[in-house]
């Protein structure tokens, strides 16, 4: 009989009809990715799956920490061998589990959005977060390993006074619960079927029309630590975010951040 610290049998149910190379369960681990980059070095199968319940010390954009309490949330990462065409599109690999999750939240009637680059918001709320990290041999990506983390049952959003921005769960959102292991099979099925167009114009489509804030004036802060008030116009085909400026500029970035401000109470 499966645990909630052990749901291998819950698990196979849900994964094992599906494509997958090969996957994994861990009660706790450190960092999924830590676990998966490791797997790759090892001759892993494309579309392996990292698992667990809980998440201690997992990365997340600029080294800022994600952690994942136990039986709350999703706490993932998948290692996808990237073809020829598609490393040189690397930054797609990052909206390909966006968009994984945001197809799977349409399912329980939810409609998420991509904070650019690697955040899904929910009523413009931290839902989740992607972390994609390479293994190379020499100069040459010899494996992506996509990291994702999902608030999905209440209790799995840290305390308001350690946000940096408002976040909710998927609980919270549709206010009952949520199968984490389904919504798990949703989201690899939605990746699955999203990366035979991942090098195609729809694909860039489909990520620029679920971006957060578009045609919206926002603060941005820019690498060399500037805050400016800008229009986020769209996605270009490298995954550069495409800004206007107050004095009517466009530009295209590939780094920076888009200031989401949690309003303490």
């Amino acid at each position: 009989m499966s645990t909630p610290h052990h749901p291998h049998e819950e698990l196979r149910s849900y994964l094992d009809p599906l494509p997958l190379g090969d996957w994994r369960y861990h009660p706790v681990v450190r960092s999924t990715n830590d676990l998966a980059l490791a797997w790759a070095g090892e001759g892993a199968p494309d579309w392996s799956l990292v698992l667990a319940d809980e998440q201690t010390t997992g990365r997340g954009r600029k080294s800022r920490r994600w952690e994942m309490v136990l039986g709350k949330g999703l706490a993932m990462s998948l290692i996808l061998y990237p073809t020829p065409e598609e490393k040189g599109i690397i930054m797609r690999f990052t909206a390909l589990a966006a968009l994984g999750l945001i197809k799977a939240l349409e399912k329980h009637d939810l409609k998420g959005a991509i904070k650019w680059p690697n955040d899904v918001l929910l009523m413009g709320k931290k839902l989740g977060g992607v972390l994609v990290e390479m293994a190379w041999v020499g100069e040459s990506i010899e494996a992506c390993v996509l990291g994702m983390g999902v608030n999905v049952a209440r209790g799995s959003v840290p305390d308001d006074a350690q946000l940096r921005m408002p976040a909710t769960s998927i609980e919270d959102a549709c206010g009952h619960p949520v199968d984490r292991w389904e919504l798990l099979a949703q989201i690899l099925c939605a990746m699955m079927d999203l990366r035979t167009s991942i090098t195609e114009e729809s694909f860039m489509k489909a990520w620029s029309q679920n971006l957060a804030f578009r045609d919206e004036w926002v603060k941005f802060n820019f690498p060399a630590g500037e805050v400016e008030m800008v229009m986020l116009l769209g996605i270009d085909r490298d995954g550069k975010l495409i800004l206007k400026h107050e004095d009517g500029r466009v530009e295209a970035v590939n780094s920076g951040e888009i200031i989401v401000e949690n309003k303490k109470s």
